[in-house]
């Protein structure tokens, strides 16, 4: 039997309504000074996809709506949640006394990779992803509740940013689902 590729009609997707009255995963996003309007925009797309209960754009990271992060988001801004903060810094801070757990997604001196980073459904988590460049600014690594390392084989020191949140969404989804 061949497979047939499904028509977007055949998807059974629910709509932007449906979306925001759905239960969401309890994962935040956290966009530390992106300056890729295409990674914010596949980011989006990526958290309409495992239904991330919120984005937070802060400091350089630019905000929709803008064509290029329409281009990648195709419509994700208007089903996915999201604000902008100035400072991390001062987000962190607050999620943090609202019981949140940080995770900075980085490399760094006692990192916990990933695969090893064991996730509870009781919780609600932030996970923050940084510069393109730069990464995650060391305050918010030190104030981080965890720091979260992407296993990596090859020659390279860091992935893209949106694949990235791909890898550590998946995979936070995925965990979250089985406890």
């Amino acid at each position: 039997m061949k497979n047939r590729k499904l028509k977007n009609s055949e998807l059974d997707r629910v709509d932007v309504d449906g979306f925001k009255a759905a239960e969401k995963t309890p994962l935040i996003i956290i966009l530390d000074n992106i300056r890729s309007l295409n990674n914010i925009g596949s980011v989006f797309r990526t958290s309409d996809a495992f239904l991330v209960e919120k984005i937070y754009l802060c400091g350089i990271t630019a905000t929709p709506p803008h064509k290029d992060i329409q281009k990648t988001a195709l419509g994700a801004t208007e089903s996915v949640a999201w604000e902008y903060v100035e400072s991390t810094d001062l987000l962190i801070d607050s999620l943090k006394k609202d019981g949140v757990t940080v995770c900075a997604i980085e490399q760094a001196e006692h990192s916990v990779s990933l695969e090893n980073y064991e996730v509870t459904a009781d919780k609600k988590y932030a996970i923050v992803f940084g510069n393109e460049v730069k990464g995650v600014q060391q305050s918010i690594v030190s104030a981080s509740d965890a720091v979260i390392e992407i296993p990596q084989f090859g020659t390279k020191h860091s992935l893209n940013i949106s694949v990235s949140v791909g890898v550590v969404v998946w995979d936070f989804f995925k965990k979250l689902q089985l406890s």
